[in-house]
């Protein structure tokens, strides 16, 4: 459930939506529709990653994400520099928390400045946010 504080507080700025309860997940579905949820995904699985204190863990998720999302041709390849992605194979073969800091900076700029700015313009956005307000600000909606 998503309450309109919260909605509204998206279109404060784009960290509010990612860091946000429900934001990651509706963003993503919005994604969807354009075609470019890797993004999202990537993002939120560094987020993932960061966390992790095993290094036998971090290693594997390592190598997930570079599979998944890093190498060309990958399933989920997000679009990064050349530069940006022989620094994560450079860096992955140490599996440090920070191997993957560039790449998620690259792509959440990516998003900020391209899918965010649309998103917030989206029939998908204002339609959830005037369903909100048209119900009262104290009630919820799935």
């Amino acid at each position: 459930r998503v309450s309109l504080e919260e909605v509204l507080q998206w279109s404060q700025s784009f960290e509010n939506l990612v860091t946000s309860k429900h934001g990651p997940m509706i963003y993503k579905t919005y994604l969807k529709t354009e075609h470019s949820d890797e993004n999202i995904e990537f993002w939120l699985a560094c987020e993932a990653y960061k966390k992790i204190t095993s290094q036998r863990k971090r290693i594997s998720m390592a190598r997930k994400l570079f599979t998944s999302y890093i190498q060309p041709q990958a399933p989920n390849e997000i679009n990064i520099d050349s530069p940006a992605r022989k620094a994560v194979i450079r860096n992955i073969q140490e599996a440090t928390q920070s191997c993957f800091d560039e790449a998620q900076r690259i792509i959440y700029r990516h998003m900020e400045r391209d899918s965010y700015p649309r998103f917030l313009e989206s029939q998908f956005y204002q339609k959830l946010k005037h369903s909100l307000q048209a119900d009262g600000n104290n009630s919820m909606v799935k």
